[in-house]
């Protein structure tokens, strides 16, 4: 079946300008042009679109998803099977927030006891969800399956307060973070404080700190795109490979 621009704009929920738009940029080219000058997209645009739209649900930028749909080895049934597990995910951290409301309310209007620890407790299985659809096979396949699992269980037994510390230091050390990639100077006090955080962010979760294992977990910030990304999106693009030359500067 073949659509015009504008039904295949109306069959996606998406505006005839933004087809034009990834048309211009070579992310969706129509298949042929008809002889009234019309864009005609087949079956393959179709599920070409379908992905994109996949990917921007999940915030990648259209220069990603252009890299990653027009690979040679690109298979439409694995990025679904990919597709699938992200929302799997995002639905269970959505369910645990739902749970985690539902009972704060009922906590709020005395119908049952609840404890700080449990408050916080969605937020926690959240962020250990998240972590688990994006990197749980690399990791585990790196650091083994045992670490991992001690880890999200501290992680998971944080209190409040550790908690709400280990955002803080996290926010600390993205701001000391941009003010490197600023001054590209890895000598300075700010290049070792971006370490020391660092370190001190993966504490409230590892269950063991070494040195090596640290710098290993930075060269997977620069080698894997999904881990550069989480940093390259909060600072700047330079982000992951500065972290990581950061740590592999001072961990020692």
């Amino acid at each position: 079946m073949e659509y015009t621009i504008k039904s295949l704009a109306q069959l996606a929920g998406v505006s005839v300008r933004t087809l034009r738009y990834y048309d211009e940029i070579g992310l969706l080219k129509p298949c042929r042009i008809n002889s009234s000058g019309y864009r005609i997209y087949g079956e393959k645009e179709v599920d070409l679109l379908q992905q994109i739209l996949f990917y921007k649900s999940m915030d990648m930028k259209l220069e990603e998803i252009s890299q990653a749909i027009y690979q040679p080895n690109f298979d439409i049934c694995q990025a679904l099977e990919v597709h699938y597990k992200e929302l799997i995910s995002k639905k269970n951290q959505i369910e645990k927030l739902i749970l985690t409301v539902e009972r704060t309310l009922a906590y709020k209007k005395g119908e049952i006891e609840m404890s700080n620890k449990e408050k916080f407790e969605g937020f926690k299985k959240e962020k250990i969800a998240e972590n688990e659809a994006k990197y749980g096979e690399e990791i585990r396949e790196k650091y083994g399956k045992e670490t991992v699992e001690k880890s999200n269980e501290k992680l998971l037994n944080l209190s409040e307060e550790d908690f709400n510390n280990m955002q803080t230091i996290e926010d600390e050390m993205f701001k000391l973070l941009s003010e490197v990639i600023k001054t590209k100077d890895l000598g300075s006090e700010d290049a070792r404080k971006v370490y020391e955080k660092h370190r001190e962010w993966l504490s409230f979760s590892w269950p063991k700190y070494t040195p090596q294992a640290h710098a290993g977990l930075a060269m997977m910030y620069v080698a894997d795109e999904r881990f550069a990304k989480y940093y390259n999106d909060r600072v700047g693009e330079e982000a992951a490979q500065v972290l990581h030359d950061c740590i592999v500067k001072y961990a020692k």
